[in-house]
């Protein structure tokens, strides 16, 4: 059973990849700088399917498999950089978006290497970084009664790791698995994660993207 570390899990968007995780059959572990914060939300998901949820501390759930990077953006970077020891040959997956409220809606930041996802390749060398998740609304992700049905759009500069990513997003009820390609993609893909939080702001809504075609 393959386990999955949540770097700032406890936070709305690590909780509903964690509760749609475990009832796709992973153990999960959600990582805090607070481990008694962690152990708490851990215990008040309840998933519904064969996985666990537990919570730990960042350092441990570093140790896990597959790590997903859910940290708020402004602190991504240096918390990755933090355990780039624990992240060698590991699959890294970014989740993170870098966004801006301005009025009634969210505006794309770019950072110096033009996305999350590239500075967090760039502080962790060793590790193979993928992007997903990011168009998810995490309200929606963590009602597991809600009626999801969601494409998660993948990028990567390796195949194998995308390929392991799509599978897993695969097994999740109510999500299905898009690649779209290269490291190249990632600012246009996390940018767009505004658009999407806006609409939703505007409609008091939880929109999120599904491709036809």
């Amino acid at each position: 059973m393959t386990t999955i570390g949540i770097l700032g899990g406890t936070g709305p968007a690590g909780r509903g990849v964690a509760a749609r995780l475990a009832n796709a059959g992973c153990d999960v572990v959600l990582g805090s700088r607070d481990s008694r914060r962690a152990n708490e939300v851990a215990g008040n998901l309840l998933p519904r399917g064969p996985g666990t949820v537990s919570g730990a501390t960042n350092e441990d759930a570093a140790l896990s498999t597959i790590i997903i990077v859910a940290t708020p953006w402004d602190s991504a970077v240096a918390t990755v950089r933090s355990l780039k020891s624990q992240l060698v040959g590991k699959t890294v997956i970014s989740k993170v978006n870098a966004l801006a409220r301005e009025g009634r809606e969210l505006v794309p930041l770019y950072p110096a290497r033009g996305s999350i996802a590239a500075q967090i390749t760039f502080a962790l060398p060793e590790s193979r970084v993928v992007g997903a998740f990011h168009h998810l609304p995490a309200a929606t992700m963590e009602d597991q009664d809600s009626d999801l049905d969601a494409d998660v759009v993948i990028f990567s500069d390796h195949e194998e790791d995308r390929r392991l990513v799509a599978e897993f997003v695969n097994r999740i009820e109510g999500l299905r698995a898009v690649i779209a390609g290269s490291m190249s993609l990632a600012s246009s893909i996390e940018a767009f994660t505004a658009v999407c939080k806006s609409i939703n702001i505007r409609y008091k809504s939880h929109s999120y993207v599904k491709l036809r075609g």
